[in-house]
C-alpha cells in the first residue's frame, strides 16, 4: 500500500477512534441516575433508576461532528482571511451557538419517543454545552495543526524548488565576467562605428543581464527595478520589429510605492505577448500596466490572439505559464488570483497579487 495511502486510512481510523470516545463522553454525561424513596415499614429504602438519553445521543454526536468539520474544513479558512477580530470570533460562536441550540430543539422534538422528559433534557443542558465547548476547541487546535502542517510542506517545496533552479543556473551559467566585458567590448565598437541604435540595445542587454545574475537572486525585489527591468526587456524585444508592428504601451504608476515583488514574475507574460503576439507586416498592440493601491498589486498584459501560434502552454523554449503558476502558489499562497483570457482576438493576462 503507498504511504500516501497508508496516512490516509491511518487518519480516518484516528478519527473514528475520536469519536468513539466523544460519543462515549456525551453518552455517560448525558444520562440520569433518579433516586426514588419508598418506604419499606418503617424504613427508608433509596433506588436508583437509570434513564440513557440513546438513541437522542446518536443526534447529538451527529452535530457535535458538524460542528468540528465545518469549523476545521470551511469557517475557519473563510474567517482567517477578516482583518477583523471581532467579525472573527462572532462568526466562530455564531455558529457553535446554533448548532448548539439546533441540538437543544431537535432533541426536544424527539423526546417523546422516549422515557427522558423535557425538564430531564434541560437539566442535562450545562454537560452538554461543556461538551460543544470541548469539540468547538478541538476543532480551532486540528485546522491550525493541519495550517501549520500545510504552511510547513509550502515552505520546504519553495526551499526544494529555489535551490533546484538555482542548481539549473548554475550549470548553464558561463562566466558573467567575460559575457559583461564582451558586451562592453561590442558596446564601445557600435560607439565607435556610429550606431547608437546598436549601442543603445547591448547596453540594455547588459544591465539585464546583471539584475538577472546579481540582484534577482533573492526572494523580492523593489517593485522600481523590476519596472526598470522590464522596459529594458521592452525596448530589446522592439527591436526585432518595425515601429509600427509591435506598439507597446507600458503605464505605471511614476511615483511608486515603497513595495517589494518576486522577481521577474511578469515577464513571462510579456514575453509570450512578444512571441504570439506580434505579426510582421501587420500592427499588433501590446498593452501592459502595474498598478498598486494599498498593498494590492494588478499587473495587465493584453495582446492579439492569432489563431495558428502556439499557446504559451505549449512553448516549451520558455519558462511556461505552468511554471509561472507553480512560482505563485509558492510564493503567493492564497494571496493570488491569476485570470488568463484566450478568445478569438485578444490573449489577455489578469494577475492580482496581495503584498500585505
Amino acid at each position: 500500500m503507498p504511504a500516501i495511502r497508508k496516512k490516509h486510512l491511518l487518519e480516518i481510523v484516528l478519527h473514528l477512534l475520536f469519536w468513539v470516545g466523544i460519543f462515549a463522553v456525551e453518552t455517560s454525561a448525558t444520562d440520569l441516575y433518579l433516586v426514588f424513596r419508598r418506604d419499606m415499614n418503617g424504613r427508608v429504602e433509596e433506588q436508583f433508576i437509570l434513564r440513557s438519553t440513546f438513541p437522542l445521543s446518536l443526534l447529538t454526536i451527529a452535530l457535535l461532528m458538524q460542528l468540528f468539520y465545518s469549523n476545521a474544513f470551511w469557517l475557519f479558512k473563510k474567517v482567517v482571511g477578516y482583518k477583523n477580530k471581532i467579525a472573527r470570533f462572532a462568526m466562530v460562536i455564531g455558529w457553535a451557538v446554533f448548532i448548539f441550540f439546533a441540538n437543544y430543539f431537535l432533541v426536544l422534538l424527539f423526546i417523546r419517543f422516549t422515557s427522558i422528559s423535557p425538564n430531564d433534557w434541560r437539566m442535562l443542558q450545562r454537560n452538554v454545552m461543556l461538551i460543544f465547548l470541548f469539540v468547538l476547541g478541538l476543532s480551532g487546535a486540528y485546522f491550525l495543526s493541519k495550517e501549520w502542517i500545510r504552511n510547513e510542506l509550502l515552505r520546504k517545496q519553495l526551499e526544494a524548488y529555489q535551490l533546484s533552479t538555482e542548481i539549473k543556473f548554475l550549470k548553464s551559467q558561463i562566466n558573467p565576467h567575460f559575457l559583461f566585458n564582451t558586451l562592453n567590448n561590442l558596446f564601445s565598437m557600435a560607439q565607435a562605428k556610429g550606431n547608437d541604435e546598436l549601442a543603445d540595445g547591448i547596453s540594455k542587454l547588459s544591465g539585464m543581464m546583471r539584475y538577472m545574475i546579481y540582484e534577482s537572486n533573492v526572494d523580492t525585489v523593489p517593485l522600481k527595478n523590476e519596472i526598470e527591468y522590464i522596459k529594458s526587456c521592452i525596448a530589446l524585444n522592439k527591436l526585432r520589429y518595425a515601429d509600427s508592428e509591435a506598439q507597446v504601451s507600458f503605464n505605471y504608476d511614476k511615483q511608486l510605492p515603497d513595495v517589494f515583488i518576486a522577481p521577474m514574475i511578469f515577464i513571462p507574460f510579456i514575453e509570450n505577448a512578444f512571441k504570439h503576439g506580434v505579426l510582421i507586416n501587420s500592427t499588433s498592440p501590446i498593452d501592459i500596466a502595474i498598478v498598486v493601491h494599498n498593498k494590492q498589486l494588478l499587473f495587465t498584459c493584453e495582446n492579439k490572439n492569432y489563431s495558428f501560434v502556439k499557446k504559451m502552454e505549449n512553448d516549451k523554449s520558455g519558462i511556461g505559464l505552468e511554471n509561472v503558476k507553480r512560482r505563485l502558489e509558492l510564493m503567493y499562497t492564497g494571496k493570488h488570483q491569476l485570470r488568463i483570457t484566450n478568445d478569438e482576438s485578444i490573449f489577455r493576462v489578469e494577475l492580482k497579487i496581495d503584498l500585505s
